[in-house]
């Protein structure tokens, strides 16, 4: 586990629209433009490996594009270059961040930016628990908006992962709109996350017409 105080005020950054990073969960990634490359190869010669995955803003057609004020940090933990020369890459999460401002463009050929790491010590613990989560209901809506939404699972891994695996892989993994996902991002604690989750599939299933039985919260 890192600390607070572990963790450098500049990172490079990586904007994807619609990628969600959490911490403690894995996103692998594909990179093959060269500015992204050169982003791993820098990463890859620093102590702490991290990269800063953060969203665009939505904006209207021909608006100044901007990122939000919040990311997720991940530490590189996987790396295997193909024949080509493009990088296969895995993210470990570890911390949530505030961007403060970037750099000057053409001091490298990736972005970077300063960041706060303030607000988000719980981060850099242990794995949280939901004590709110009634499983059988939100598995009934669960395979409700699977079956609405055309997704297929191994139901038996889901039902015997621990609350955050669970809700933190959910969270990440299903198809949601990039401003959806990032409410899933900066929600503050694993039970306000699991409840924007519930609200996210229940509003999929109305607008498909489907029925929610309940409320879940």
């Amino acid at each position: 586990m890192m600390r607070t105080e572990d963790l450098p005020d500049t990172i490079p950054i990586f904007p994807l629209p619609g990628a969600l990073l959490l911490p403690r969960a894995k996103l692998p990634l594909h990179i093959f433009e060269p500015r992204y490359l050169a982003m791993i190869e820098a990463c890859m010669a620093t102590r702490t490996r991290l990269i800063g995955m953060i969203q665009p803003r939505v904006v209207p057609a021909g608006g100044q594009g901007r990122l939000h004020s919040i990311g997720c940090a991940g530490r590189l933990t996987a790396f295997s270059e193909t024949e080509d020369g493009r990088y296969m890459i895995t993210l470990s999460g570890v911390s949530r961040f505030r961007l403060l401002g970037e750099f000057q463009p053409g001091q490298t050929p990736f972005r970077q930016a300063a960041v706060s790491w303030a607000g988000f010590q719980r981060d850099l613990g242990g794995a949280e628990s939901d004590p709110g989560l009634q499983r059988e209901p939100f598995f009934d809506l669960l395979s409700r908006y699977f079956e609405s939404a055309s997704l297929s699972t191994e139901w038996s891994s889901l039902k015997d992962a621990e609350d955050e695996l669970l809700i933190n892989a959910l969270s990440m993994l299903c198809p949601f709109q990039p401003e959806e996902r990032q409410a899933l991002l900066e929600a503050p604690s694993l039970t306000t996350r699991r409840e924007t989750l519930v609200t996210l599939m229940e509003f999929a299933l109305r607008g498909d017409g489907g029925q929610t039985r309940e409320t879940l919260q």
